[in-house]
């Protein structure tokens, strides 16, 4: 764990903007102290990594929040995303060196259109705009938006820690058979508690997030760190029994 002054020097990001990213609900700290400074775990810190990348490619906080709150964030698609748009504002950026070094050593003698082409920044807008639809635009998404409108930072933490509490509930029972009445009535319980906080938890989105907890990165540490070690894939295993993948 690291305190809320060790995050700012390790990240360069101010004590009041991490205090200001807990306030609006984009960055809750992991834990308090008894005197209640904040305390931040890797996960955290991952999290912050992710919220500063979207910041780098000039992504507004309110779309961010949106972004890394909603219930599939997927954060290996959303890096490979950043990648490319980070290699494209890089390409751009190359190009306007390149005119400006060749107006300092030639000079401007006519002003055509190829002299204005490394300004263009379509690509990249385009880019971002179809980014920003594949994270935010499903239906399941919509209706998460709809029902969280309103939510305060409170009732964020105790959704995800009511979703932590049937994790922790799976694994009381990772080493026995995925197939049993009991892993399958916890299926149950996680889809109906998705339905009735987040979206329609349909047996193919369902099946989906199966394979995003098992599949390694955030969603498996988290669950694993609430229920111990193989719960996510436990869980994984014990969806597709009951979505009959």
């Amino acid at each position: 764990m690291k305190t809320v002054h060790e995050v700012s020097e390790l990240s360069g990001v101010s004590i009041r903007t991490l205090q200001y990213y807990d306030r609006i609900g984009l960055l809750s700290p992991t834990d308090r102290t008894e005197a209640g400074y904040r305390l931040y775990d890797d996960a955290a810190l991952e999290k912050l990594q992710q919220i500063l990348l979207f910041r780098e490619l000039q992504f507004p906080l309110k779309d961010i929040m949106e972004i890394v709150n909603r219930p599939e964030f997927d954060r290996s698609k959303a890096l490979e995303q950043q990648i490319e748009l980070l290699k494209l504002k890089k390409e751009h950026i190359e190009n306007l060196i390149d005119l400006a070094e060749g107006i300092k050593a030639l000079g401007v003698k006519e002003l055509t259109r190829e002299g204005f082409e490394a300004f263009d920044t379509r690509k990249i807008d385009e880019y971002a705009k179809q980014a920003k639809a594949a994270w935010g635009t499903t239906d399941a998404y919509k209706e998460f938006e709809q029902k969280s409108k309103g939510w305060t930072k409170d009732d964020r933490e105790n959704v995800h820690k009511q979703t932590m509490d049937i994790f922790r509930e799976f694994g009381e029972i990772r080493k026995s058979d995925p197939g049993s009445p009991e892993a399958q009535a916890l299926v149950k319980k996680l889809q109906d508690f998705i339905t009735e906080k987040m979206y329609t938890c349909t047996n193919d989105i369902l099946s989906g997030l199966g394979r995003m907890y098992g599949a390694g990165g955030d969603f498996t540490t988290n669950i694993d760190r609430a229920g111990g070690e193989g719960t996510a894939q436990f869980a994984c295993d014990a969806i597709q029994i009951y979505c009959g993948k």
